[in-house]
């Protein structure tokens, strides 16, 4: 039987083996956090500028904005690692507006960290994650913050939407904005993960990966550790049952059965997928926008049919109940394939 033992870490539970052996599985997010902007994957003109600064020692308030796994959050730690050296922690401080989103949060914590004098350094460093999710009013109290503070304190604010951030506090920053990553950079990524841990994983499923990832490095690292956790040589359908994801061929031919009419079989083959693999509403809304591009329907139905695929995600994130709208899903397919 294998036990388990919870461990205040960025590893996984202490795993023991029948014979008593135990062996400790680090969280692989952390592990493959690049430590130095050169580390840093995709993303090359942002890192070129960020390394400006720390060649002249001096930044002004950065704003980071682009979708999730990105490089974000490694860019701000890699950032402070390489301008203080062994005495980064002491000047760097994270905090996530998702956690804290209220005004307390920018006037005592961050206040609390800005009033602090630097150790080796001019200025400290805090940086804001998920600032898109401050309150207004917590905005207006951190506009103040970042004008009083600025002689020995810079921000770094991460977000996923600029436009959430007030104007006052654009105009502070530098803004940079991350791109998703390309094939390419990912498949060089899981090239190197798969190097250092010791596991082959094939052409097919490096790109069930891709599809299952969206360019998310942290869900791409995610997915292999889950996956090399049960085998050492990672194929295509080990991507898919490790990630709760439907394979391309499956999603597209049940929408091939339900545009060919034949309702019944597409949701009874869609339900069974969806309990074997753990599957909620918006894991197969997003399935489906994945494949119905490459559909054989002309494309003022595809139009259609993304405009539907929004109105089921949105019911769905309001508390529509999964299975009637996936249903309903089905029937706009049974629809469709009759005109």
């Amino acid at each position: 039987m294998v036990k388990y033992e919870i461990h205040e870490s960025n590893q996984f539970p202490d795993r023991r083996t029948d014979n008593g052996e135990s062996k400790m599985i680090d969280v692989w997010t952390e592990k493959h956090r690049p430590d130095t902007l050169d580390e840093v994957v995709g993303q090359e003109k942002i890192v070129e500028r960020l390394k400006s600064f720390v060649e002249q020692d001096s930044i002004p308030h950065l704003m980071f904005t682009g979708p999730a796994g990105t490089g974000k959050t490694t860019s701000a730690i890699a950032l402070a690692k390489d301008l203080y050296g062994d005495s980064w922690k002491q000047n760097f401080m994270e905090t996530n507006a998702s956690d804290d989103r209220g005004i307390n949060v920018v006037r005592e914590k961050i206040k609390n960290f800005a009033r602090t004098k630097p150790v080796n350094a001019d200025y400290k460093i805090i940086f804001l994650d998920e600032a898109d999710n401050l309150t207004s009013d917590a905005q207006q109290a951190l506009r103040r913050t970042m004008e009083q503070f600025s002689e020995n304190c810079r921000f770094i604010l991460s977000c996923n939407y600029s436009s959430k951030i007030i104007d006052p506090i654009q105009s502070r920053c530098a803004v940079f904005r991350f791109n998703r990553l390309t094939d390419e950079q990912v498949k060089q990524y899981i090239d190197r993960v798969a190097d250092s841990e010791g596991f082959e994983i094939s052409d097919d499923a490096k790109d069930a990966v891709l599809r299952v990832s969206e360019g998310d490095l942290r869900r791409v690292t995610n997915v292999l550790q889950t996956t090399s956790l049960n085998t050492g040589d990672i194929e295509e359908q080990d991507v898919y049952s490790a990630s709760a994801a439907l394979k391309p061929e499956e999603i597209t031919k049940i929408m091939e059965n339900a545009l060919a009419g034949k309702f019944m079989d597409a949701r009874e083959e869609l339900s069974e997928l969806m309990i074997d693999r753990g599957l909620d509403g918006q894991d197969v809304i997003a399935s489906v926008h994945r494949e119905l591009f490459d559909l054989d329907i002309d494309d003022r139905k595809k139009l259609e049919l993304v405009d539907s695929l929004a109105e089921y995600e949105f019911r769905i994130a309001e508390g529509g109940t999964d299975d009637i709208q996936i249903e309903a899903l089905l029937a706009k397919l049974a629809d469709l394939g009759t005109r």
